[in-house]
């Protein structure tokens, strides 16, 4: 699974010009991609790893708070694009994100650990087209990468 995780002053994602998930204030969008290897458990790891990563500072300076230590909302989208292959030729391969019928239930599995873990979780709607809009805080933005295959 891949995460692309930013640190927002606030978000929203709309379809059909309706808003159906956003937050007002600091938090997090994630852009979730999954691949074909990726089971539950990778959904739980990246969920905790998303919620617990310490990339707020704190309002003296003294150090660094998660998401989770600050009660902060999180936007998750689903974007199977983040398994983008680019190497060969002008047109992006797609062969290494999971088909929608196996990426749903795991793009779901993470937002339910994520609400396990106290987080409040908007989502957009998986596979459907969606406007994103928010406000990159710092800009501060990271790739999280969590191999299936890789030891607990």
């Amino acid at each position: 699974m891949r995460a692309l995780v930013q640190r927002a002053l606030d978000a929203s994602v709309r379809i059909d010009n309706a808003v159906v998930g956003e937050f007002q204030g600091r938090g997090l969008v994630v852009f979730v991609g999954i691949t074909h290897e990726d089971d539950a458990d990778t959904a739980r790891r990246l969920a905790a790893k998303i919620v617990h990563l310490r990339i707020f500072p704190a309002e003296d300076q003294s150090g660094e708070f998660s998401a989770a230590e600050l009660d902060l909302p999180l936007l998750l989208i689903s974007q199977f694009t983040l398994y983008a292959d680019t190497g060969k030729g002008r047109r992006p391969s797609w062969n290494a994100a999971a088909p929608g019928d196996v990426a749903a239930p795991l793009f779901d599995a993470c937002v339910a650990e994520l609400r396990g873990f106290g987080a409040n979780v908007s989502t957009g709607v998986f596979g459907a087209d969606m406007q994103v809009r928010l406000t990159n805080d710092g800009p501060f933005t990271i790739l999280l990468e969590l191999d299936p295959q890789l030891p607990k």
